[in-house]
C-alpha cells in the first residue's frame, strides 16, 4: 500500500526532531523500502555520526549501498555491523548475515560466502530457544536456499541434488515443488538454463499437476524465446484446470509474443469470461477477484492493441487505469500503445506515472522515448537491477542496452560502447548466427539469379506496379524513407511485411514434402509462369487488404535485399527502393539496438566482425541486382535525405510514378502504427546527429573495418540447373491424363538430374505399377519411402505391393521403421 506508507512516513517526518536514534534508523528503512535512497542514507549518516557504534545502522547502511551498487563498500558496511555485535557481545543478526551471503555470492567471493554461511547456522542453532518457531523456520529456509546458492556456484551438483532428495521425503508435494522452483530459479541465475530446465521436467514427471513448476517452465522457455514451448505447456495446463482464468490470460500474453494475434484474442475473452464468474470465497478474496479482472482485461487489451485494434484498446487501458492507477503493467503496455501511435507526449507522461511507483522500469521506459536520465544515482539504480540475478541469467541485457544509450547521450562514448560490447557479447549465447553460412547463401543466390535465368523467364509473375520494396542494411533509414513516402495520398506503408519471407518458406516446406532434397533458391529452376502468376496474386490480395484504395502500398522489410531476385521474377514492373547510409554508422546503429537475441534478433548485429561481413555481402548482392535489373532499383542515401529531404523525397515519389504532395514532407505527422525499431525516430524532424556517429567510436571500430575490407570468400557453389522448368508439374498433369508414357519420360528426366527425388521416384514407381511390372515399381517405391518415411500415401501403397507379392518380411521392416520413426 504505497500511498498509505508515505502517509505513515509524512506523518513521522513532521515529527522527526522528536525521534531518538532508534527510530531514525527505523525511519531509514521506510525511505529505503520507498526508494528514497538518498533520503536514507542522509538519515543514517546522522544516527552513524552521533552514535558510531550502531550496529543496525551500520547494516541498513549497507542496503543503502546496496541499492546503489556500491558493493564493496555495501560488504563493508554489513562487516563493521558485525563487527560492533561481536564488540558489544550482543548475538549478529541473521538478517544481516543472510543479507552479506547474499552480497558475497554475487562478487562471486564464495570462500567468504562459505564462512559466513557456516556462522549463520551455528547463530541459528544458539538462538533456538530464543526465536519463534515461525522466525527460526523463515532463517531456516532463507539459509538453506543460501547453502543451494553457494552449492551452484561451486558447481557441487550432486550435493544440491542429494540434499533435494532428502528434502522430498520430509516435505509435502507442494512445499517439495516450491523449493525444486527455488533451486531451478538460482541455476538460471547462474546461466545454467539447461540445468534448470531439465530438473523442472524431471520435477513434473513426478509431480504432474505442479502449478508452480509448471509455471516456472513456462517463464524459463518464454525468456528464452520459446514462446511455442510455452504456449504448450500452458495448454497443458489448461486441460487440467480449464476454467483458471490465470492461465487464459498467461496463455494470451504468450501468443502475443507469437504473432499469432487472434488466438491471443480467443485467449484473453476467455480469461474475461472466466474470471466475471468469479464469486467471493475462501480461495478467492475480493482483492485477489479484483487482480485476476485486471490481469484479463489487461490481456484483452494486449490483444486487441496486437490486432492494430487501437481504439478498442484505448478504452480497456483507460477502463483499467480507472479502476486501478497503479497497475504498473498497464501503464507500460498503453505507454507501448501511444509509442506506436506516434503520441510521444501521452506516452511520457504514462511513463512519469510508471516511475513513481517503479523508479527502475520508469526510468528505462522513460529512456526507449529518448528521455534519459539527468542524474548518475539513477543510472547506477539501472547498473545494480541490471546485474542482479534473475530467471533470464546473471545480467539483463535489455539494461546493459539502455545504459549503452544513456552514457551515448552523455557524450561518454567508451563507457557506453562497453556496456554495449558486454551486452552483445552476453547475448550471443542465444544465437545459431553462422556468418560463413550467410556468406554461401548470397553466393547462391548470385548465382542462381543470373541474366540467362530471367532472359528465360520474361513470362513470368504479373505486371502490377502495387507493391512498393523499401529494403536495405536495418538501421539504413528504410523506416524513415517508407514514412515519407507513406505520406502521399496514393501510397499504403504497410510496416515490415513477411509476405516475401512466407512465401520462400512455402516453396521449402513444398520441396521438404516432395523429398526433393533441394530448397529456395535451388528450386526455382523448376517453378512455372503459371505457378509465378499464382504466388504473385495471392500476394497482392494480401496487400490489398492492408488498403483497398490505395496505388501503391510499401513492403519495408529491410533483409527483402536479399530477395530482390524473387520480387522481380513475381513482380517484374514492382518499385524497388534501396537505402544506402555510411556503412559504420549502420554498424553502431545495430551494435547499439537491443534486438532481443533469446527471441530469435537480427543474427548478426551482435558481433562487429559479422556486423562487417554482413555489410560486405549486402553490398556485393546490391551491385549483383543492379547489373541484372540495370536502373530499375532506386538508390536513396540517408544522409542526402537529410541533407535535403524535399530533393529526396521528389525523387521517390517521381520513380514510383505519382505526383507531388508537399504533405510528404512532414512525415513525422502521419497517424499510423509504427513497430520497429525505429518506432520514436520516425516520429522526430529531420535530425542530423545521426550522421557520422561513427567518429565518437573511431578507437573500438578495427574488427568492424577489416571484416568489411577482408575478401568476400564463399565456399565454391555447384549448380546444374534443370533444362527446362516445370518437370515436376508437367510429369504430374501427363499422369492424371493417363499419359503414362509421356509421363514416365518427364519423371526420368528429371531424376536423371535429380537421382534421389522421393515424388519422382514414386510416380515412377506407380507408373510402373501400372503397366504390370510390379518388382520394378517396387525398387522406386523403396527408394521413395526412404527419402521420405513420414508419407502415409507412399508407405500404404508399398506394404499394398509387398501384399501382393507375399513378402511379409518387408512389411515388417516398414513397421520397424514406421515405429522408429514414431520414437524419434
Amino acid at each position: 500500500e504505497p500511498q498509505a506508507a508515505q502517509q505513515s512516513v509524512l506523518q513521522a517526518e513532521t515529527h522527526q526532531q522528536q525521534l531518538d536514534l532508534d527510530a531514525l534508523v527505523d525511519l531509514a528503512a521506510a525511505y529505503l523500502l520507498l526508494d528514497k535512497i538518498h533520503l536514507a542514507l542522509d538519515v543514517l549518516q546522522q544516527v552513524i555520526q552521533q552514535q558510531p557504534e550502531h550496529s543496525l545502522a551500520w547494516a541498513r547502511l549497507g542496503l543503502v549501498h546496496l541499492q546503489q551498487n556500491d558493493l564493496l563498500q555495501a560488504r563493508a558496511d554489513f562487516e563493521q555491523s558485525l563487527k560492533l555485535c561481536q564488540l558489544q557481545s550482543k548475538s549478529p543478526h541473521l538478517s544481516v548475515l543472510g543479507n552479506l551471503i547474499t552480497l558475497l555470492l554475487q562478487l562471486e567471493q564464495i570462500d567468504a560466502a562459505e564462512t559466513y554461511l557456516q556462522q549463520a547456522f551455528s547463530q541459528l542453532v544458539q538462538q533456538q530457544s530464543a526465536l519463534p518457531a515461525e522466525t527460526q523456520a523463515f532463517h531456516q529456509q532463507i539459509l538453506e536456499l543460501s547453502q543451494l546458492k553457494l552449492w551452484i556456484k561451486q558447481a557441487r551438483y550432486a550435493e544440491a541434488e542429494n540434499w533435494l532428495q532428502e528434502q522430498q521425503n520430509k516435505l509435502d508435494a507442494e512445499q517439495y515443488a516450491s523449493l525444486l522452483a527455488q533451486y531451478t530459479l538460482s541455476l538460471a541465475e547462474n546461466d545454467q538454463h539447461a540445468q534448470a530446465e531439465e530438473v523442472l521436467l524431471e520435477g513434473l514427471k513426478q509431480n504432474q499437476d505442479s502449478p508452480v513448476l509448471l509455471m516456472q517452465m513456462v517463464e524459463l522457455a518464454r525468456l528464452q524465446g520459446r514462446t511455442l514451448q510455452a504456449i504448450h505447456l500452458l495448454q497443458q495446463a489448461i486441460d487440467k484446470d480449464k476454467d483458471n482464468p490465470d492461465l487464459w490470460s498467461k496463455l494470451s500474453q504468450v501468443f502475443c509474443q507469437q504473432f499469432d494475434e487472434q488466438a491471443a484474442l480467443q485467449a484473453a475473452q476467455k480469461a474475461i469470461k472466466l474470471a466475471d464468474t468469479l464469486e467471493i470465497s475462501e480461495d478467492y478474496p475480493a482483492e485477489r477477484i479484483t487482480t485476476i479482472q485486471t490481469q484479463a482485461k489487461l490481456a484483452l487489451a494486449q490483444a486487441k492493441s496486437a490486432q492494430q485494434q487501437y481504439a478498442e484498446a484505448d478504452v480497456l487501458f483507460q477502463e483499467i487505469l480507472q479502476e486501478t492507477p497503479d497497475c504498473q503493467a498497464a501503464l507500460q503496455a498503453y505507454g507501448s500503445q501511444l509509442m506506436q501511435l506516434g503520441k510521444i507526449d501521452q506516452a511520457i507522461t504514462l511513463y512519469e506515472q510508471l516511475k513513481q511507483l517503479d523508479p527502475i522500469g520508469g526510468s528505462l521506459a522513460l529512456i526507449h522515448v529518448r528521455q534519459f536520465p539527468k542524474d548518475q544515482q539513477t543510472l547506477d539504480k539501472i547498473e545494480h537491477a541490471a546485474r542482479l540475478p534473475s530467471i533470464e541469467g546473471k545480467v539483463r541485457l535489455s539494461m546493459l542496452f539502455q545504459l549503452a544509450a544513456s552514457y551515448e547521450k552523455r557524450k561518454q562514448y567508451d563507457k557506453a560502447f562497453g556496456y554495449a560490447q558486454e551486452a552483445n557479447q552476453l547475448s550471443q549465447k542465444f544465437l545459431s548466427y553462422q556468418p560463413q553460412q550467410h556468406r554461401n547463401a548470397c553466393a547462391r543466390t548470385r548465382m542462381i539469379y543470373n541474366k540467362s535465368f530471367f532472359h528465360a523467364r520474361q513470362d513470368f509473375g504479373v505486371s502490377s506496379t502495387l507493391p512498393v520494396f523499401v529494403l536495405g542494411m536495418p538501421r539504413s533509414g528504410t523506416t524513415l524513407v517508407e514514412q515519407i513516402i507513406s505520406g502521399h495520398s496514393q501510397i499504403f506503408g504497410a510496416g515490415e511485411l513477411g509476405i516475401i519471407p512466407a512465401r520462400i518458406q512455402g516453396l521449402n516446406r513444398w520441396e521438404r514434402e516432395i523429398g526433393s532434397g533441394r530448397e529456395y533458391p535451388d528450386c526455382m529452376d523448376d517453378m512455372t509462369a503459371y505457378i509465378s502468376r499464382g504466388i504473385a496474386e495471392k500476394i497482392l490480395q494480401e496487400l490489398q487488404e492492408y488498403a483497398p484504395d490505395a496505388k501503391h502500398i510499401v513492403d519495408k522489410l529491410p533483409h527483402n535485399f536479399e530477395n530482390i531476385g524473387f520480387i522481380k521474377l513475381l513482380f517484374p514492373q514492382a518499385k524497388i527502393i534501396s537505402v544506402r547510409r555510411e556503412p559504420k554508422d549502420i554498424a553502431l546503429s545495430n551494435y547499439f539496438t537491443d534486438y532481443q537475441a533469446k527471441h530469435g534478433g537480427m543474427g548478426f548485429a551482435y558481433d562487429l566482425n559479422w556486423i562487417g561481413e554482413q555489410l560486405a555481402d549486402h553490398d556485393r548482392l546490391m551491385r549483383h541486382w543492379q547489373r541484372i535489373f540495370p536502373g530499375q532499383i532506386l538508390e536513396i542515401r540517408y544522409e542526402a535525405v537529410v541533407d535535403d529531404l524535399e530533393n529526396s523525397a521528389r525523387k521517390m515519389l517521381d520513380y514510383i510514378g505519382v505526383d507531388w504532395e508537399p504533405q510528404v514532407l512532414d512525415f513525422n505527422q502521419l497517424e499510423r502504427s509504427v513497430k520497429t525499431a525505429s518506432v520514436w525516430q520516425v516520429r522526430q524532424p529531420i535530425y542530423k546527429t545521426s550522421k557520422a556517429k561513427w567518429k565518437n567510436y573511431q578507437t573500438h571500430l578495427q574488427p568492424l573495418i577489416q571484416a568489411m575490407q577482408a575478401p568476400i570468400c564463399p565456399a565454391p557453389q555447384f549448380f546444374k540447373p534443370l533444362p527446362v522448368p516445370g518437370l515436376y508439374t508437367d510429369a504430374g498433369n501427363l499422369y492424371r491424363q493417363d499419359k503414362l508414357d509421356e509421363a514416365e519420360y518427364k519423371y526420368k528426366m528429371l531424376l536423371h538430374h535429380i537421382p534421389d527425388h522421393g515424388a519422382a521416384n514414386f510416380q515412377v514407381g506407380m507408373i510402373y505399377w501400372r503397366k504390370g511390372h510390379l518388382r520394378e515399381a517396387i525398387a522406386f517405391l523403396e527408394k521413395a519411402l526412404q527419402k521420405c518415411p513420414w508419407q502415409k500415401i507412399w508407405r500404404e501403397a508399398l506394404i499394398q505391393a509387398y501384399e501382393t507379392i507375399g513378402d511379409k518380411d518387408k512389411i515388417k521392416q516398414i513397421d520397424a521403421m514406421l515405429a522408429a520413426l514414431s520414437s524419434t
